[in-house]
């Protein structure tokens, strides 16, 4: 159990031009920091969490950011507490760590749910859409406001990982270690299909009114029915299965002429609702329509491998994949690592053996550890 407090922090600057052309006034990333920067300035970490992550990595923090309705019991601990820390393999003793809520999101970073300046509302349906390199971007706003030049490494996880490659590659000259965990280097079709359906379900949620529910009923069956199609994806099956209560409970405020009939379905349902408690809708929509439109040529303008690489040869990058992940496929780490290996690129490799799925990464710390350190402490 971690018992670290940590609390929410701000930076604020007046403007934001996204790479749709729109432009955002009066912006707020709310990010949160582990051990202090050296003299120099060069042992700074950026950390980019998962699709429904928080920059609440390690500690406790039961506050949440300022305002926030969303923050639940569940997110107080941090969710990579058993990699960060005083002595852990990401060391707080030795390294700055930095990890930032996604622009657009739902905890503390402006987004749909916040005020718009001009019309003193929420944003609603006129929040833009999003890329991953608006993220990447915003991101470096807050290590520059840091007075940060160079990281020793940008980590990310899942679609924590597409920000991660993208920051090293708009800004090669900053970064020294990438390290990409269960991600890719373009979205798939499937995905792009699952993804899609995630955006029908909500969407098609009576209370939805195209974005703008604020101060009314949530969307929370669409987002409910969103979760349920993508924690297949995240959890194995087997896992599933292990996890899934013996009770069967029929929910009467979801489901009206039809009953659960096993556990498995009762088990989706409850995590299903429980996500739709603490995440916001549009948020959701707006992070994956940036991951089904993601590849990392395109994202930048390259044309090539080669050409998104070229500025990259002073970096090493340890790519991971897990062999259960039905989330982003151990095909697409092998594509991401041809394509670091053409451009001859130092990359290492690492396939972990799970049983546990896309989630593996956030369960099982003694699987990466080693090499996570490894390339760290190199």
């Amino acid at each position: 159990m971690q018992t670290e407090t940590q609390h929410t922090q701000y930076f604020d600057f007046p403007s934001f031009s996204l790479a749709s052309g729109e432009e955002l006034k009066e912006v707020r990333l709310a990010y949160q920091t582990w051990g202090e920067l050296n003299e120099d300035k060069s042992n700074a970490i950026l950390l980019n969490h998962a699709l429904s992550g928080t920059p609440h990595a390690s500690g406790v923090n039961t506050e949440g950011p300022v305002g926030s309705k969303l923050w639940k019991e569940e997110l107080h601990q941090g969710w990579w507490g058993d990699f960060i820390g005083p002595g852990k393999t990401i060391d707080t003793d030795k390294y700055f760590v930095i990890s930032a809520n996604y622009l657009g999101g739902c905890y503390g970073s402006t987004g749909p749910s916040s005020i718009n300046p001009a019309t003193h509302e929420p944003y609603g349906s006129t929040f833009p859409s999003l890329c991953v390199s608006d993220q990447a971007r915003a991101f470096d706003r807050l290590v520059g406001n840091l007075g940060i030049e160079h990281l020793h490494a940008v980590i990310g996880p899942s679609v924590g990982g597409l920000i991660s490659l993208t920051y090293a590659t708009l800004f090669p000259e900053k970064v020294k270690n990438v390290i990409s965990i269960a991600a890719g280097y373009q979205t798939t079709v499937l995905n792009r299909l699952i993804l899609f359906e995630q955006i029908l379900a909500i969407e098609n949620d009576p209370y939805f009114n195209g974005g703008d529910y604020y101060g009314g009923e949530a969307p929370h069956y669409g987002l409910t029915l969103a979760r349920m199609i993508s924690h297949k994806t995240f959890v194995h099956l087997d896992s599933i299965e292990r996890r899934a209560r013996s009770v069967v409970k029929q929910d009467s405020e979801t489901l009206s002429w039809y009953k659960v009939k096993d556990t498995f379905q009762s088990y989706m349902l409850h995590q299903g609702k429980k996500f739709a408690q603490r995440f916001d809708a549009n948020t959701y929509l707006r992070i994956i329509d940036m991951w089904s439109n993601y590849h990392a040529e395109r994202v930048l303008g390259k044309s090539s491998p080669q050409e998104l690489f070229k500025d990259c040869k002073h970096q090493r990058y340890l790519v991971f994949s897990i062999d259960s992940d039905f989330c982003f496929y151990p095909e697409e780490q092998r594509d991401l690592t041809r394509h670091l290996e053409d451009s001859d690129m130092d990359v290492t490799h690492i396939t972990v053996h799970s049983d546990k799925g896309h989630d593996s990464f956030l369960l099982e710390p003694e699987l990466y550890c080693p090499h996570i350190s490894f390339v760290l402490n190199k």
